[in-house]
């Protein structure tokens, strides 16, 4: 029975959270240039025990949560992966395996969907086997991915296709939402990239053009009519060209909840790059009590912390003040009006930047973490 009537900041009420981020490690196969985990991963030897996740699970269920999504890094680097899908479907989370397919086998995949597996999201770092390989710095990934998407359908499980865009593969758009119909996938996100962790190391390559994002824009839209009944197409569009910032986790402590591997529960999965915050783990206090009551999670809860013109904004609860990592990244303080947002002082300086990228040479070779640079 999940907890209901918490009071928050300015007398809010605190609901559960909806769905929750279990990162079960940071260890992954692939070595991609916009890799958001952070910049100082968490080692092995500190992860979370299977019987240690399936507690926090059982923790989620019994508060409200109803969707689980296993992440990391790369989930399947996780020997333990069946069993913690096993567990959670027994305490009736709906499941789904954020994966980059390098790690499954067809064998894998049927354990899977006998444990309760509902559904899968598989991640694409570009339309063919030559770009996405250089992108994710891993030959036979791509190939990897495709046997994995044909293994998922065999199983009956929805397939969402997520592909990252950036300046390298924005133009080729139409082939990867050609290529996600093919493979059956029920649902694409594309993602523009996101500026934070290990993108920063490669902005020039990756900021794509104010012209690239309007003609991308433009183009999900009239797909998203002609594809009607085939494809869902969710899109992310570019931060730092857009009016106002989008509602990052839905609002802060407001829907989402996410369990690092060692069992840091944060707000947002880049929460920790905001030094004011102290979190929580799951190995000290009980879950509940860490999103009710966690320090972290009532920082920027509702509209109490807002400084102005978030706090007199007429879109304050549309956007929730945007995100708090990106207003620290750029303005140096967690609680200014995110830089995206036209009414910052600092937007204009922002986009300028983001110009000034997006101008620069895209054909240097990506800088991968912990690896030899590999040319495009």
């Amino acid at each position: 029975m999940s907890e209901t009537g918490h009071q928050g900041q300015g007398g809010d009420t605190i609901d559960p959270p909806m769905a929750m981020l279990a990162e079960l490690t940071h260890r992954c196969p692939l070595a991609c240039p916009y890799c958001s985990n952070p910049l100082q991963l968490k080692q092995a030897k500190d992860e979370l025990s299977t019987e240690q996740w399936i507690d926090v699970f059982d923790q989620a269920a019994k508060m409200g949560v109803l969707h689980l999504h296993l992440s990391g890094g790369e989930p399947a680097s996780r020997r333990d992966l069946v069993e913690l899908t096993q567990a959670a479907s027994e305490r009736d989370l709906y499941t789904n395996l954020i994966t980059s397919g390098v790690g499954l086998t067809e064998q894998r995949m049927n354990s899977l969907d006998d444990a309760g597996l509902d559904h899968v999201q598989l991640s694409l770092q570009g339309a063919d086997a030559q770009s996405a390989d250089v992108v994710g710095g891993y030959k036979g990934g791509f190939e990897r991915k495709m046997h994995v998407a044909e293994w998922t359908n065999s199983c009956g499980i929805p397939l969402t296709v997520n592909a990252v865009c950036h300046r390298r593969n924005m133009d080729d758009l139409d082939t990867m939402i050609d290529l996600a119909v093919t493979l059956q996938a029920r649902r694409l996100e594309i993602a523009t990239v996101q500026f934070n962790g290990w993108a920063v190391r490669n902005r020039a390559q990756l900021m794509p053009t104010s012209e690239q994002v309007a003609a991308t824009t433009a183009k999900v839209e009239a797909v998203r009519e002609r594809l009607k009944g085939v494809l869902v197409i969710d899109y992310v569009p570019a931060d730092h060209f857009a009016t106002y910032p989008k509602a990052c986790m839905g609002g802060w402590g407001r829907i989402g909840i996410n369990v690092d591997p060692t069992g840091l529960v944060l707000p947002c999965h880049a929460a920790e790059t905001i030094p004011s915050l102290t979190f929580d783990n799951v190995k000290d206090k009980a879950l509940p009590d860490i999103w009710y009551r966690g320090d972290a999670f009532n920082a920027f809860r509702g509209t109490e912390w807002m400084q102005e013109p978030c706090r007199s904004c007429e879109r304050k609860h549309i956007d929730f003040g945007g995100c708090r990592c990106q207003a620290m990244a750029v303005a140096g303080d967690a609680a200014a009006t995110d830089p995206v947002c036209a009414k910052s002082p600092l937007r204009d300086e922002l986009r300028a930047n983001a110009i000034a990228a997006s101008a620069g040479d895209d054909t240097q070779p990506f800088v991968y973490r912990g690896r030899e640079t590999v040319s495009s």
